[in-house]
């Protein structure tokens, strides 16, 4: 049977009631051996009170074991009543500093963004709200449990430690010893009762015996009473345990589900009770269901006395979590119990003991005792330093054990280290006295050890999945490193220097096994068969790239460790360099009278890695050298004469020339997984510790480098030393015998090449780099950002870098380079950045993605032509080096870099451009203006001619040598300057020629005298005036030019015209015709004249709709012969408009809503995101959304926003939540709806309208009282009968809208009746009619009630969506008659007209006007008002009609 079974529960015997707590407690108080005592009281009153049979009374249990077991403790532990003893404890107590609330699942958490040592630093509402800190910036969460209230940690804040509940009233309060408080004889009491309780928590907990108990609680008499304890796990579905629960104790779908959810909830349930071999049944039944594809579920058969001793150790922990609330003392004394060494446990402790077993718990218990550990031992300072060495001592082991356990983490005594790493002074304590930090890392490694290729680099190729499984548990430990390392020391020890540089080692050799990990081959002839893994290796590198940064400044805040970490690393770094050699050979370079020896290697024939952790590492600490001033200060002690320039720009160089040919197209047949690895390498969340680094090195390398070695070994590591190395490699190319895509390929590798050197030169905004700051730094990213477009604070913030803390520190810089604008239509507000801001932009920013440079180029360009500028976008003006790095600015002035300006415009000007692109040119007219800017700079700061040694300008105006004989850069870009085709880049040329010339003149004055000054501004003026004329002389043929393309375009007009004169002829006439019809049907007057009701409405006739499915992009002019177009749309029952909240609607089967009550108490809505698709795109976008519900495996663990198996659905563009779709009509001036009168002459009054109304309605109802219509109806039927002139009965409408937009009314009024009266859908319910015109009506009152209330007009003001979901609402509404019966319609029709002109024969009586409201009855009459009108063919409008419904309907609403 099963477990649940309903049994009548017992009564509770007289002898457990008549037990006495005192008594028991007197008598433990007098006993020489306390242990025996209590365990002989537990082993015989335990097995009486819990698990007795299949289905216990917890009530009883409770309080059983508050009364018997419970009671006598806390009597012995007080030596009084507990009542009076507890009271005198709280009262003795001096209140905590420290908060400790342990969170919730999902309680609010507050964490302040200015004070907070780290974002795991969190208050409780509570203290947040009495705290400094809610005046500051901060971070709202909601916790996932497990976490406590930081309040009163004076190392977790800053600044504001202290809310004003735990602020200390006296100093010194946190060093007093809480023993102090209590009595000795308690002390001595508590020591005993806790020792004994502890100890039989623990070895109850993790006792693994299932048929008996530890010695001493052996029970006296043992019934064959068992369970069958089913365990959780986190492989098996709800599905598979619901199923195989059926099947092996055969119990019902609703018992089996509330087994599964408890087993989640509590990690453990009896779902059988009985004798051994009835639970051992269901066991193997459990078991063989489980096993076929994976792991079978745990199942144990325990004995109930087993079961019941362990759900009373459970209750015990919580009981001592309470008991140790009442007073500091009583928690330091089960600390020291708890942390005491024991010889019988191998010298470890009761808390070792628990922590070691933590994986072999279950859930619930696992989250009792360390809801203990942490009301306990962190919450007492001293107790909590002790804890955190024995958890770092047993660290590999409980990590070990959570990488082969399947709960997630936050059931992991693991989760702890947040609360102890965090701690810089146990952080410090930990990594000298325990080694901490090498533990973590060697830890983390050891896990690794499999994924390693025979060079030991890692390798996640062949990946599993139970190996990708265990990768993201052994993730866990990166976020223990960051805890640790997130504070940086103040001071430092030499034991601390010595444990971290130990670390600092082990780091370097997990940095050396990822250095080359995941190579790359560049696939040539065919596609890559499969994609390879490479997720696993940048998931590492993203975790590394905070740990990475954090190691830097540990070492940037000693020198010692600084210097020391540099020699470490430089050795681990030379160690890979001398690692496996693919394809390097020997070869001499030659160019400009400069020659190297260098070696072959080819990135596009060779292997290459994209991660370089190694050499980020050590471009890292070299820039920290130059920041801290170590490198200038203590020359001596670095290894820098041990350094190889071309080695360290070797790797990193690489990964440039790899991200090169991947944008020239080279790699496209290496698949996606290459162009995602390019991603990641730029984007901002690895940017940081990959692609900035690399750039680093270079400089690093190239400042120590001749310029001109630097650049010959760029050319040739981009495979184009051959191309700048041939004469006439400009005057080869021609259309026949050029292949197209080597060439292109060629000129993207030049582009990219030119632009490294640029960035090589020009990147120093780096800390250490150039003279710049954090902030500089960050303002050139906002300022760059800036110059795509206005951002809102969101998108700023996700373009920027986030450090360990997760702050970007924006909020400190954005108000010195932007201005803030308040949201306007757009709902938004937007930063813009200061016009004076714009001087530093940079077109080729080395953080910019193309796109991104793109639209910052033209942006720019824009704003200069607003302001009146010209276009050239010159380079900024840059800060200077540092002097480490400050010889870079030689490879603007050296021999190789003129050379390679000089051949790209020598290009530029021959007449074939085969060989160059307008991006190159760009690209060459930045450098020579940032060479110039550079010039210009040195001169300005120099105080004499000897401080500055760099002249660009000579070369610039010095013609090439033989045998080339090249004219000079001067020349060629004066001769590029008139060049027609070049019309873009002239302002630039213009910008480049008058800086050159300002700074020949400076260097003139620098040996002239003071008239040189004058002779400059004289230059500057001629300059001047020549751009004026110039620009007055283009304007002047741009006009001519405008003049003469338009006299040619008229007189192609006029002989286009000549040429096909009857075509125009026959569109005069169709212009005519239309434009004669065009007054009657959409006049040009004045709002007041406009008629919207009644046969005279003026009729405003809709252009052509033509609207673009967002599923398949296709076309569709909206027509009701057409395919369905459709809006996604949410339909809802809502009571926002109820004016009687107590209204309901009590039996929604049986429910009439026809008439709608004037309190509006409940109303069904619909709303639309305004996207349009296809109805069957819709269709089977909704069936594959069901068809991937149904393949989820773990459905009901992870929850959607959503519910499909209601309907519903999200917007595929928007994501908005939709349950259905709303067909696209035409303009309800259709045929069906036309009006058959040719005049209004001659209109009915109101009495004689009615009349025939009231008649018509009289045949209709005879016509349906009929079950059989014969052939001869009119004859048959009507005999007898006044039928009014012109009414046919018989008539059949018939339906104009193709068989698509008929399914969809059909969907949207079958959802419209579900949603609204919560019952399943029937499309052939009568009331659904009803509902569809009712939802029009309600959605229609809601609208204007949201405008009233923002006082806008009532259609003036609706956002586009909202608009189109009315309008296309109701002509749904209008047309929905033609899909239902006519005759239900009709009836309806006369019903509602019953209630303003009430009919005696009406057997339903209809409601008091008092009990109708007024607009739903106007809109229901006029939308059903068709069905009666299509049988009318006297020639009276349905507009009259309606207009006298309006009439009525209004007179009814004033009574």
């Amino acid at each position: 049977m099963a477990a649940t079974e309903s049994e009548e529960v017992p009564s509770i015997p007289k002898f457990l009631m008549d037990c006495s707590a005192k008594d028991i407690a007197l008598n433990w108080l007098q006993a020489t051996e306390l242990t025996r005592d209590v365990y002989q009281h537990l082993a015989y009153y335990i097995p009486k009170i819990y698990c007795r049979g299949s289905n216990p009374n917890p009530l009883n249990e409770e309080m059983l074991a508050q009364h018997i077991l419970l009671g006598p403790m806390e009597w012995y532990l007080c030596g009084e009543d507990p009542a009076v003893g507890i009271t005198k404890l709280e009262n003795a107590n001096k209140s905590s500093q420290l908060c400790g609330r342990v969170f919730k699942i999902g309680e609010p958490t507050y964490s302040c963004r200015d004070c907070a040592v780290d974002p795991t630093c969190v208050l409780c509402m509570e203290c947040f709200l009495a705290s400094v800190h809610r005046a500051h910036r901060y971070r709202m969460t909601t916790s996932g449990g497990g976490g406590f209230c930081d309040c009163g940690d004076t190392e977790a804040w800053k600044q504001g430690p202290y809310c004003l509940k735990h602020k200390p009233t006296v100093s010194g309060a946190m060093e007093e010893d809480p023993l102090a408080h209590l009595p000795e004889d308690m002390i001595g009491r508590a020591y005993n009762i806790f020792a004994i309780t502890f100890k039989y928590a623990v070895d109850m907990l993790t006792w693994v015996e299932e048929d008996r108990l530890p010695s001493g609680l052996e029970p006296p008499e043992k019934e064959d009473t068992y369970y069958c304890m089913l365990f959780n796990d986190e492989v098996h579905t709800y599905e598979q345990v619901i199923y195989t629960l059926q099947k092996a104790v055969n119990c019902t779908q609703k018992e089996a589900v509330s087994f599964a959810t408890t087993v989640d909830r509590d990690g453990r349930r009896s779902v059988r009770y009985g004798d051994f071999q009835f639970c051992e049944q269901a066991k193997t039944v459990i078991v063989r269901n489980t096993s076929r594809q994976t792991k079978p579920l745990k199942v144990q058969v325990m004995h109930s006395s087993v079961v019941a001793h362990q759900n009373f150790a459970i209750k015990l922990l919580i009981w001592l979590s309470q008991v140790i609330g009442y007073s500091g003392g009583l928690r330091r004394i089960l600390c020291e119990v708890g942390l005491q060494h024991r010889p019988d446990e191998e010298g470890s402790s009761l808390i070792d003991k628990l922590m070691l077993c933590d994986s072999k718990l279950w859930k619930g218990a696992r989250n009792i005792y360390h809801q203990l550990f942490m009301s306990s031992l962190l919450m007492d300072l001293k107790s909590k330093k002790l804890f955190a060495v024995r958890f770092a001592k047993n660290y590999e082991r409980l990590q070990t054990d959570y990488v082969n356990d399947d709960h997630d983490r936050e059931f992991s005594v693991t989760d702890l280290s947040v609360q102890i790493f965090t701690v810089p002074s146990l952080a410090r304590m930990l990594i000298t006295d325990e080694n901490l930090m090498t533990t973590i890392i060697q830890t983390f490694m050891d896990h690794l050890m499999r994924q390693r290729d025979s060079h030991g680099r890692f390798q996640f190729e062949r990946y599993t999945a139970i190996q990708a499984f265990k990768f993201r548990r052994v993730q866990s430990l990166i976020g223990d490193l960051k805890y640790v390392l997130v504070s940086k020391p103040t001071e430092w020890t030499d034991k601390l220097r010595e444990k971290f540089l130990e670390g600092f080692e082990v780091f370097l050799q997990l940095l050396k096994r990822m250095q080359g990990m995941d190579p790359v081959t560049r696939q040539v002839g065919q596609h890559i068969e499969m994609e390879p893994e490479w997720e696993a290796a940048f998931t590492l590198q993203m975790k590394l790239t905070h740990i990475i940064s954090m190691i830097q400044e540990w070492c940037a805040s000693d020198e010692r460790v600084l210097i020391e970490a540099y020699r470490k690393c430089l050795i681990v770094l030379l160690q890979c360099h001398s690692g496996p050699c693919d394809g390097e050979q020997p070869i001499t370079l030659s160019m400009c009278g400069h020659t190297l020896e260098s070696v072959q290697y080819r990135v596009s024939q060779h292997q290459v890695s994209i991660h370089l952790p190694v050499s980020r590492l050590f471009s890292g600490l070299h820039v920290l050298l130059s920041k801290t001033e170590v490198a200038y200060r203590f020359p001596e002690l670095l290894p820098l004469s041990e350094l190889s320039p071309p080695l360290l720009i070797e790797h990193p160089l690489h990964c440039m020339v790899l991200c090169a040919q991947v944008h020239a197209g080279m790699w496209r047949r290496n698949g996606f997984s290459l162009v995602n690895q390019i991603y990641y390498y730029h984007n901002v969340k690895c940017r940081v510790e990959m692609y900035d680094k690399d750039l680093v090195m270079l400089q690093a390398g190239a400042s120590m480098m001749d310029p001109n070695h630097f650049l010959m070994i760029m050319l040739c590591r981009f495979e184009l030393y051959h191309i700048f190395n041939s004469l006439d490699y400009g005057k080869r190319f021609n259309s026949e015998h050029t292949n197209k895509d080597v060439l292109q390929q060629n000129n993207t590798l030049i582009e990219e090449m030119l632009h490294l050197t640029m960035m090589v030169v020009g990147e120093r905004y780096t800390a250490g780099v150039g003279h710049v700051s954090a902030e500089d730094e960050l303002k050139r990213e906002i300022v760059h950002q800036l110059c795509i477009r206005p951002m809102a604070h969101s998108e700023l913030v996700k373009a920027l870098p986030e450090d360990e803390n997760k702050e970007t520190g924006m909020e400190k810089v954005i108000e010195s380079v932007a201005s803030f604008k308040k949201p306007g239509l757009t709902g938004r507000g937007l930063y813009e950045l200061k016009p004076e801001c714009t001087k530093e932009f940079n077109v080729f920013f080395y953080h910019y993605s193309r796109a991104d440079q793109s639209k910052a180029e033209e942006a720019q360009r824009k704003l200069r032509k607003q302001n009146g500028e010209d276009t050239a976008l010159p380079p900024p003006v840059l800060p200077h080096f540092c002097p480490l790095f400050a010889s870079l600015v030689n490879i603007l002035q050296s021999d190789v870099y003129v050379y390679i300006l000089r051949t790209v415009l020598q290009w530029v000007v021959e007449p074939n451009g085969h060989a160059w692109t307008e991006s190159m040119l760009q690209r060459v007219l930045h450098l020579i203006g940032m060479a110039l800017q550079e010039e210009k700079q040195q001169i300005e700061s120099a105080i004499a001619d000897s401080d500055f040694t760099f002249n660009f300008t000579s070369k610039f105006s010095r013609p090439g040598e033989a045998p080339e004989n090249t004219p000079s850069i001067l020349a060629m870009l004066e001769t590029l300057q008139n060049s027609p085709h070049l019309e873009v880049y002239k302002d630039m040329i213009k910008w480049i020629l008058k800086l050159f010339g300002i700074v020949k003149k400076m260097r003139e004055r620098t040996s002239s005298a003071p008239v040189v000054e004058t002779e400059g501004h004289g230059v500057e003026e001629c300059i001047r005036d020549k751009d004026k004329a110039d620009r007055k002389r283009k304007a002047e043929i741009a006009r001519l030019r405008r003049e003469k393309i338009l006299a040619q375009m008229s007189e192609m007009q006029r002989h286009f015209i000549d040429e096909n004169r009857e075509l125009f002829q026959q569109t005069l006439e169709e212009l005519e015709a239309s434009s004669s019809t065009a007054p009657d049907n959409s006049p040009i007057v004045p709002d007041a004249a406009l008629i919207a009701l009644g046969p005279k409405q003026t009729r405003v006739f809709e252009k052509k709709q033509v609207v673009t499915c967002i599923l398949c992009q296709e076309e569709q002019e909206i027509r009701i012969n057409n395919k369905a177009m459709v809006l996604a749309s949410f339909v809802q029952r809502s009571t926002v408009l109820s004016k009687n909240r107590a209204r309901t609607i009590q039996d929604p089967d049986n429910y009439d809503p026809l008439f709608m009550h004037p309190d509006l108490a409940c109303g069904t809505h619909v709303g639309s995101c305004g996207h349009i698709m296809h109805a069957h795109c819709w269709q089977s976008y909704f069936d594959a959304v069901q068809a991937k519900e149904q393949r989820r495996q773990q459905r009901l663990r992870v929850h959607t926003s959503y519910d499909v198996e209601n309907g519903e659905f999200l917007c595929p563009l928007c994501e908005c939540l939709s349950n259905t779709v709303i067909p696209l009509l035409p303009s309800p001036r259709s045929p069906l709806n036309s009006d058959n009168s040719k005049n209004c002459t001659g209109l009915p009054a109101l009495s004689r309208w009615l009349t025939c109304t009231l008649q018509q309605l009289n045949v209709l109802k005879k016509v349906q009282e009929k079950q059989t219509i014969p052939d001869n109806l009119p004859n048959a039927i009507l005999e007898g009968m006044e039928v009014p002139e012109g009414f046919q009965p018989d008539v059949k409408p018939k339906n104009p809208y193709s068989d698509s937009i008929k399914g969809m009314l059909t969907t949207l009024a079958t959802a419209t009746y579900k949603v609204g009266l919560k019952v399943h859908p029937n499309e052939q319910d009568p009331r659904v009619p009803i509902m569809c015109r009712g939802s029009s009506a309600y959605t229609i009152q809601a609208i204007e009630r949201f405008l009233a209330d923002e006082e806008k007009p009532l259609f003036g003001h609706l956002p586009c969506r909202q608009d189109d979901c009315l309008k296309a609402l109701t002509r749904f509404a209008a047309s929905q008659w033609t899909v239902s019966s006519l005759s239900v319609v009709q009836n309806q029709y006369a019903r509602l007209l019953s209630v303003l002109i009430p009919d005696d024969d009406n057997t339903p009586i209809p409601p008091s006007i008092l009990d109708v409201d007024m607009f739903h009855l106007l809109v229901s009459l006029v939308l059903s008002s068709p069905a009666l009108h299509c049988h009318d063919f006297t020639g009276v409008s349905l507009a009259v009609g309606q207009l006298h419904l309006f009439h009525l309907v209004t007179m009814a609403h004033i009574v």
